[in-house]
This record gives C-alpha cells, structure tokens and sequence, in this order.
C-alpha cells in the first residue's frame, strides 16, 4: 500500500466499524462489541450459548448468494478494521501521533484536528506525513490488505 491508500484506510475507519457491526446483525443475528470479546460472565449469562464469529462448512454452503457475498465482505472489513487498531496500538508511540491518529480515525478534517491539538493546519499536514511515513515503511503487514484484483 502507498502513503495515500494508508490514509484513506485511516480515514475510512469510522464508517468500517459501523458496517461491521451492521453487517455482523446481518449475517449472524447479532453483533458482537469488541470490547465484550474475553470479559468474563457470571449467571445465567454464563451459561447461555454463544454465537460463533465464524460460519461451519455447512452453513457457508446454505447461504444464500447475498449473505455469501456479505460474509465475504464482512471479514475483509474486519481484517481492515484490525489492521488499523493494530497499528494504532503497536507502532505509534508519539502522543501527538496517537492523538493525530485517533481524530483522523474519527474522520474529523484539519482544521478540527488542528483546532483540538491547538497547531497550524500545515504542521498537521506535517505530522501526518510524517506519521503515514512511518506507518509504511514499518507495518509490512499492511500490503496484503491490498486487493490483487486482475481483469482476465
């Protein structure tokens, strides 16, 4: 991936989280938060079944074409999702670079990421360039979430 297509992967976080979680409630009834995942339960709660994040052989064969090709879309949307959170989480150690990446993440522009970090617009431009910079020449993983498409 190139610098631009980091960017546009940062700034597409917000509504990637949303269409997770609305394509989730499609496909398996119900959307699971991440924050819940690992957090123990106590109760009846305890015991209730849990949902599986993924489908068994069988029931991807029993899928419709449309729910095939939202499953499909659903896990190349959470693999973007996980990227994003991962680089936020692993390769930014710069509070400001965190606080940069947070509001991008959020979608906000420059002027309200400038005005909230109380700085030009060009020294945030500065930043992020330096930071999308950083981000590729470090997060090689980030290369296989480019689609390979080819036309035949």
């Amino acid at each position: 991936m190139n610098c631009n297509e980091i960017e546009k992967l940062i700034y597409d976080y917000h509504w990637l989280r949303k269409e997770v979680s609305r394509l989730e409630k499609i496909v398996f009834g119900f959307s699971v938060p991440i924050k819940s995942i690992g957090v123990t339960q106590y109760g009846v709660e305890a015991s209730l079944p849990k949902g599986s994040l993924l489908k068994s052989e069988a029931e991807l064969a029993a899928l419709d074409v449309r729910e095939k090709r939202l499953y499909k879309r659903l896990n190349m949307y959470r693999k973007k999702v996980f990227a994003i959170e991962k680089i936020a989480e692993l390769h930014l150690v710069d509070d400001q670079e965190l606080t940069l990446m947070d509001c991008m993440m959020e979608g906000m522009s420059y002027r309200a990421i400038a005005a909230h970090l109380g700085l030009s617009r060009e020294k945030i431009r500065t930043l992020k360039n330096e930071m999308i910079g950083h981000i590729h020449q470090n997060c090689h993983f980030l290369h296989e979430l480019k689609d390979d498409k080819c036309t035949v």
